[in-house]
């Protein structure tokens, strides 16, 4: 229901909940001014230069009020994530690169409602994994990664993308890094049934500079929507020519884009093929690693135990110059690629948003406050639109637009987790309202769990 109410009536109005007098920021009409919000049943039913009333006002004089933030990236889909993105503003996580080979039942799962608006994507590593019959529980730790498939197999892994895609997911997920036993043919056949059905595809993908050329191409031929996830990552030392061939590939037409996470260092599953070559590392590059569930840099010999027993490593890969490149890019939207595996992690997960807004915003100026905004919330929405329509009524502050709004402080807001203790929150993010509620209050989190499923459409 969206609410259109004349002037005489907006002041006039009993609202749901009042947010006062805040510096509001819309990234789609570029209004940057001192407003009032008023809500009623989940959406933004008033946006006022007079005061309102409702049964609880925000007074905001002093923060900034913007739609909540849209992570396109998260792994973590459960309570404890949810509530330490949700401090960092965050109001709608997705899981669009390894997704779930069971749309359905992933959705089932969190009915009766969350912390923040949820989704997820029909994954081509998953669904490979078991088809393949992978042992791994998250990432390929075998067979699913490093094996061809045959052309039954390939059959079968096209018939669970199309029957994903039939219930609803939110895109489709690959990882080519991930499954270096899936050729770039195979890539290319799974890219063309998104592309068939206007499903964005979103890739963590392989081989540097080279390996982004010809996944442009694949999808490009395709006629896929490509997305290619944290490109500082996959990057590296060559991030300006990394993104400098994405802007080309926007410039001729293609649909692509892309994304950054604000951290020199990177996380992923010890076990996984990314680490296939280990044996033949030099010892420097063993120290590199930081094991999450210890904090202990790594050597040769407690590498080998690790991987043998399987869990999460850090790597401290990249410098701060290689990711601010990426973080100021204009073509990347910010995505935390987080997740949380018994209360220890990336501070990514808990402090993505506020480092971008605190540290390259406010401290550094590499962009202004509004074109940060605009990298977190409305970036991510356009990506999504064309496949789930209800995100059009996300990523922005407008009369009818689903009351997801972020509340900060532009002059305290910091990321504070780091490496040895991601639960850390930010500070500086006293209010986050999902569907119109606020689930975090003053700085807590409250009790109401009003976040909804983000989902194509189910034919």
């Amino acid at each position: 229901m969206s609410f259109l109410l004349s002037s005489c009536d907006i002041g006039n109005t009993h609202y749901d909940l009042v947010i006062e007098g805040g510096r509001v920021i819309d990234p789609e009409s570029g209004l940057d001014a001192v407003r009032t919000i008023g809500v009623i049943g989940g959406e933004i039913a008033a946006i006022a230069e007079i005061s309102l009333e409702g049964d609880r006002v925000i007074q905001a004089a002093g923060l900034v009020v913007v739609p909540g933030f849209i992570d396109l990236h998260e792994h973590g889909q459960d309570e404890d994530s949810y509530r330490m993105m949700v401090r960092d503003g965050v109001t709608t996580a997705l899981e669009l690169e390894v997704g779930t080979a069971d749309v359905e039942g992933w959705y089932g799962e969190r009915e009766g409602g969350q912390l923040v608006n949820y989704g997820v994507s029909i994954g081509h590593i998953r669904v490979r994994m078991d088809v393949l019959g992978d042992p791994g529980d998250f990432l390929p730790a075998g067979i699913g990664g490093s094996a061809t498939a045959t052309e039954e197999q390939l059959d079968e892994i096209e018939r669970d993308i199309r029957e994903g895609i039939m219930q609803g997911a939110v895109a489709v997920g690959f990882g080519s890094a991930y499954t270096p036993g899936a050729t770039m043919g195979e890539i290319e056949r799974m890219f063309a049934v998104a592309g068939e059905n206007g499903v964005s595809t979103h890739i963590h993908m392989r081989n540097g500079l080279a390996g982004l050329d010809s996944t442009i191409s694949a999808a490009s031929r395709a006629g896929a929507p490509l997305h290619i996830v944290h490109a500082n990552s996959s990057a590296g030392g060559q991030i300006n020519e990394f993104l400098s061939t994405i802007e080309n590939a926007q410039a001729s037409g293609q649909d692509v884009t892309t994304e950054a996470y604000p951290y020199s260092a990177g996380m992923t599953r010890i076990e996984s093929a990314l680490f296939d070559d280990w044996e033949n590392w030099g010892e420097q590059q063993f120290g590199i690693h930081q094991l999450v569930s210890t904090g202990e840099r790594l050597t040769r010999e407690t590498f080998a135990q690790a991987r043998a027993a399987g869990g999460t490593v850090i790597i401290h890969s990249r410098t701060e110059e290689m990711t601010r490149a990426a973080v100021e890019s204009p073509i990347t939207m910010i995505a935390s690629d987080g997740f949380i595996e018994d209360g220890r992690g990336h501070p990514r997960t808990s402090g993505s948003y506020s480092k971008v807004l605190g540290q390259y915003t406010r401290e550094e100026g590499v962009m202004t406050l509004p074109e940060a905004i605009h990298k977190m919330t409305l970036m991510p929405a356009q990506r999504l639109e064309a496949r789930v329509p209800d995100m059009a009524d996300k990523g922005r502050i407008r009369i009818g637009a689903d009351a997801d709004i972020t509340i900060f402080n532009a002059e305290t807001v910091i990321d504070r987790a780091t490496y040895m203790d991601a639960s850390i929150p930010p500070e500086g993010i006293p209010y986050v309202v999902v569907g119109g509620e606020l689930v975090v209050d003053q700085g807590e989190i409250t009790t109401v769990r009003p976040g909804g499923a983000v989902r194509g459409l189910i034919r």
